[in-house]
C-alpha cells in the first residue's frame, strides 16, 4: 500500500466532499484545530464541484486524499484494497457487520460505502491514531467500517440532514459504537442522547460551531435610514443559502409578492442548488423579476460584502418532504457579525440563537402570510432593525464564538497523541 506522506501522529477527518463552499464551518474547524497543534489528514468521499474556493481552504495544511467516488472508476485501487483486506484478521467481522446493514438498506450506496472503507483502511497510514467523521450518514458509515477493520477508535460530528434523515437503527448502532460524538444544536444533542445506551449517557455533547470573529471585519457603522418609501433608496434584502426545499424560498417569494407595491425593496440571493431555475421562474410569475437578483454561488468575500451593505437578512427555513431540515445555519451568525438584522423561522434550532422580538423576527415555517408581515415590519422600521442587529451581535459575541467550541474539540483529540 502507498507509504504515508505524514511523519507523525494525526487524526483522519472523513468528509463527504472537500472543499465545499456550503461547509465552511468544517473548514473553519479544521484550520482552528491545526492552529492549536492538532495534526490532521482529510479523506474525502467526493471530489469538489464548486467553481470557487473559500480563502480558508488555502490556509489548511492537512493533506487531502480522495477515495474512489464510484468503485468502477478506479477498479484496480479497489481490487488491491480488497486483496489487502482479505488478509486482515478483522475482515470477517467487518463483513458480518456490513451484510447486516446491507439487508436493512439494500442499495448500491451501501456497497460503495463498504468499498470506500476498504480503500481507506488499506491506504490509511499507521500513524493515524483516530478517525473522525463529519456527518452521521455516509461519511460515518465509511469511518465505522474502516475503524472496525483497523481496530481504531473513531468519533463523529453530527449536523442536521444526517440526523433527521438517517434511519433510527443506524443512528443507534453508530452512537453505541463510536467513542464519542458531538453535534451543533441542542435539539440534535437531545435526540442523539436519547439513542445512547443507558451506560453511555455522557457520550453525546452539544458543541456549537460558533463563528471565528477574527476572520470577520468589525461591523460597519450603518445609518439606518432606508424604510422603503424612497424609490431611489430601496431597502436591501439578502438571503444566502442553497436553492433546496428546506430553505423555504418559495414561501419567501410568495411573501414578497404580497408586499405593497409602493414599498421599495430589492432581494439578492446567493447560492446554487437544484431548485434555482424553478425559483427564478416563480419570481417571474409573481412579477418580482426586476426586484430579485440571483447571484449563484459566490466566494466568501462577495458574501461578506453583501452582508455589510444590506439592510435585512432573511432565511425562511422549513422541513423538507424527506425530513431534511436546517440545524442552526451559520449564515445567521455571519449576518449578526455584520450587525445585519434577520427574519427567519421559529423552527429547528434557529431559536437557540435568535430570540423573536429581541434579536430578530421569527415566524412559523411555511407561513408566507406571517413572513410577509414580518418583512413589512422590518422594511418600514429602521429603528427596529438597529435594535435587533445590536442584540444579535451581543448574543454572538457572548455565546457563539468559535474559540469556545474549538477548545472542547482540542481536549477530545489530544489524548490520541500521547
Amino acid at each position: 500500500m502507498p507509504a504515508s506522506v505524514e511523519s507523525s501522529a494525526h487524526v483522519a477527518f472523513i468528509l463527504k466532499g472537500y472543499p465545499r463552499l456550503s461547509e465552511t464551518f468544517i473548514s473553519q474547524e479544521i484550520y482552528a484545530l491545526e492552529e492549536r497543534g492538532i495534526k490532521l489528514s482529510i479523506w474525502s468521499l467526493r471530489h469538489p464541484t464548486d467553481k470557487t474556493r473559500h480563502e480558508l481552504h488555502d490556509r489548511i495544511a492537512a493533506p487531502v486524499h480522495y477515495l474512489p467516488e464510484y468503485l468502477y472508476q478506479e477498479p484496480w485501487r479497489f481490487i488491491k484494497a480488497l486483496a489487502w483486506s482479505f488478509a486482515q484478521i478483522r475482515f470477517w467481522l467487518l463483513l458480518s457487520v456490513w451484510l447486516k446493514d446491507l439487508f436493512r438498506d439494500l442499495t448500491p450506496n451501501r456497497g460503495r460505502r463498504f468499498g470506500q472503507a476498504l480503500v481507506m483502511a488499506a491506504e490509511l497510514p499507521a500513524n493515524a491514531r483516530h478517525l473522525h467523521a463529519h456527518f452521521l450518514h455516509t461519511p460515518c458509515s465509511v469511518t465505522r467500517y474502516a475503524a472496525i477493520l483497523l481496530r481504531k477508535p473513531w468519533s463523529f460530528s453530527a449536523h442536521a440532514k444526517d440526523i433527521w434523515t438517517s434511519p433510527a437503527w443506524e443512528k443507534k448502532e453508530k452512537v453505541a459504537e463510536a467513542e464519542w460524538g458531538v453535534t451543533c444544536t441542542q435539539l440534535g444533542a437531545e435526540h442523539l442522547q436519547s439513542l445512547c445506551p443507558a451506560d453511555q449517557s455522557g457520550k453525546m455533547k452539544l458543541v456549537y460551531h460558533g463563528l471565528d470573529l477574527d476572520r470577520f471585519p468589525e461591523a460597519p457603522a450603518k445609518k439606518e435610514t432606508r424604510d422603503g418609501s424612497d424609490e431611489q433608496a430601496p431597502v436591501q434584502l439578502l438571503s444566502v443559502g442553497r436553492a433546496v426545499e428546506k430553505k423555504g424560498y418559495p414561501d419567501l417569494l410568495i411573501a414578497l409578492a404580497r408586499l405593497p407595491k409602493e414599498l421599495h425593496w430589492n432581494l439578492t440571493h446567493i447560492g446554487g442548488g437544484n431548485d434555482l431555475d424553478k425559483l427564478k421562474s416563480q419570481a417571474v410569475e409573481l412579477e418580482l423579476g426586476d426586484r430579485v437578483q440571483w447571484l449563484g454561488a459566490q466566494p466568501h468575500s462577495q458574501v461578506l460584502e453583501c452582508l455589510r451593505t444590506s439592510d435585512i437578512f432573511v432565511l425562511p427555513s422549513r422541513k423538507g418532504a424527506d425530513g431534511d431540515m436546517d440545524g442552526l445555519p451559520n449564515v445567521l451568525m455571519e449576518a449578526a457579525s455584520q450587525k445585519l438584522a434577520s427574519v427567519s423561522t421559529d423552527f429547528s434550532s434557529i431559536p437557540e440563537f435568535l430570540e423573536d422580538g429581541v434579536s430578530g423576527l421569527l415566524v412559523p415555517p411555511q407561513a408566507p402570510e406571517a413572513l410577509f408581515s414580518a418583512l413589512e415590519k422590518m422594511i418600514t422600521n429602521p429603528k427596529i432593525r438597529t435594535a435587533f442587529s445590536e442584540a444579535a451581535h451581543r448574543r454572538l459575541k457572548d455565546s457563539f464564538q468559535m474559540h469556545q467550541s474549538i477548545e472542547d474539540l482540542v481536549n477530545r483529540f489530544q489524548p490520541y497523541f500521547r
